[in-house]
């Protein structure tokens, strides 16, 4: 049997690997946090780096490392994290044959056919026996793991014993997506740097250095939330003109064009389609969101396509209608999580989608005329 090449799972489809990511944007607070702690003596074996998804947290993680391990001593203090490309440690990095570095993510499952659904505890035992194994070597140590939410129980209870009892000059890095899913004592074992949705002018240029061609940083900035990650997921997917549609459809309600529905739905249908339809059904959710916030607050986001202003403006225009498209928001996100649980076809749950946003636009244009 042919040896199957999996990817590497801290990877964005589409974008360099933040090991590869020379600018961290939009995060000097974080970098001046862990620099002020590393000049001043008080660098915490335990570091987690909290925040949404693609804002650059395994960025960060990287830089951190590099910076560590790459410290030599001497008379002065650094003022940056920043670490010449043609530096030995930041080649060895880049080549992950830095004998001092420990990655902990997903690896293969029983089989080798594709990656495990969770970070193993066999391999947290393997970070344990590194730290032993590269103790003789002396010097300081650095392990990153990305992500820690997909630590498996046990695992996460292995990496807990570590940080409760940490080997000498060893930093560990924790990538967390939803710090809420942790354990609170590994949690409260570490020290927290909170990374915030990147503004638009932050957004394009990390953009530029992934390589991503940017047409409208506002667009991108909007409906990826200040991620990276999901900006780059959107210009793979088309996702910008699959957003116009939407707001196109819904600028023909309450007298629904069924054509155009039909047209978004079968977008999203298809064998090799699930992507899209998952980012289809994550578009209608942001746009109802939109739509909700709008009502509620009496003021129009930045335009995420054009029309989106007067369509949103025209469907939500009260508190009351802001809070029925909210409700429907809520609705319809259970039902395509449960719909594609089941396997629904893409194209009907989509459809059926679209059909209950008619409903409710004629209902409130029913009851506020």
């Amino acid at each position: 049997m042919a040896e199957v090449t999996l990817p590497e799972p801290d990877r964005v489809d589409g974008a360099p690997h933040p090991r590869d990511t020379r600018t961290l944007f939009g995060h000097d607070r974080a970098e001046a946090a862990f620099l002020d702690a590393f000049n001043t003596g008080r660098l915490h074996h335990g570091w987690l780096i909290t925040g949404p998804r693609g804002v650059g947290k395994a960025t960060l993680a990287w830089r951190m490392a590099r910076f560590l391990l790459a410290q030599e001593g001497g008379m002065f203090a650094p003022d940056s994290l920043e670490v010449e490309p043609d530096h030995p440690v930041a080649r060895r990095i880049a080549a992950l044959s830095e004998p001092r570095l420990f990655l902990l993510r997903r690896g293969a499952n029983a089989t080798g056919s594709a990656l495990s659904a969770d970070i193993r505890v066999d391999e947290v035992r393997k970070m344990k026996s590194f730290f032993t194994l590269s103790a003789a070597d002396g010097g300081r140590r650095v392990a990153i793991v990305d992500a820690a939410d997909e630590l498996a129980p046990a695992g996460a209870n292995a990496l807990l014993k570590l940080l409760e009892e940490p080997p000498a000059d060893v930093t560990l890095i924790l990538v967390s997506h939803q710090p809420s899913r942790l354990l609170p004592t590994i949690r409260s074992r570490c020290r927290e740097l909170r990374l915030s949705a990147l503004a638009p002018a932050a957004m394009q240029d990390a953009l530029v250095q992934a390589g991503a061609a940017v047409e409208d940083p506002v667009a991108l900035a909007e409906l990826g939330g200040g991620s990276v990650g999901e900006a780059v997921r959107l210009l793979n997917l088309d996702g910008l003109m699959l957003y116009r549609q939407l707001v196109d459809l819904l600028g023909t309600l309450p007298r629904l064009d069924r054509g155009r529905a039909l047209a978004l739905a079968e977008a999203g249908a298809g064998r090799g389609n699930e992507a899209r339809f998952d980012l289809i059904v994550g578009l209608i959710d942001r746009l109802l969101a939109r739509m909700a916030r709008a009502g509620t607050l009496g003021t129009l986001p930045p335009e995420a396509a054009k029309g989106e202003s007067d369509v949103i403006e025209r469907l939500s225009p009260t508190p009351r209608a802001a809070l029925a498209w909210a409700e429907l928001q809520q609705t319809l996100g259970h039902r395509a999580r449960q719909g594609k649980a089941v396997n629904l076809d893409p194209a009907a749950l989509l459809m059926d989608m679209v059909l209950k946003i008619d409903e409710t636009a004629a209902t409130l244009a029913r009851t506020c005329a």
